[in-house]
């Protein structure tokens, strides 16, 4: 089995900043998270991410916010995906 690709969605904002966020499901977990998936969810502008969560292998399952990585605990991909937009509300400072 290859990875495939089961979500993918993409929000221009007018200030020019981009949503995007891809998810594949993967053979075997990737190095350092215990699940199949494979995941990028990124908000900022073209060159400069200000909010990230992904899974790089030997990393394992982590969050960008701004200049800071931290861990991050995958539960379910609907979590993952409320987490993130929580987050990009947040920094983008809508309520």
């Amino acid at each position: 089995m290859k990875a495939r690709r089961i979500f993918h969605d993409r929000k221009d904002y007018p200030d020019g900043a981009i949503a995007e966020l891809t998810i594949w499901r993967v053979p075997k977990p990737v190095l350092g998270s215990a699940h199949d998936l494979k995941y990028s969810l990124f908000y900022g502008y073209p060159g400069q991410r200000l909010v990230g969560y992904d899974n790089e292998r030997g990393k394992g399952d982590h969050r960008h916010i701004a200049d800071q990585e931290v861990p991050y605990t995958f539960t379910t991909v609907e979590a993952l995906i409320a987490d993130f937009v929580a987050d990009v509300k947040t920094f983008r400072g809508d309520p």
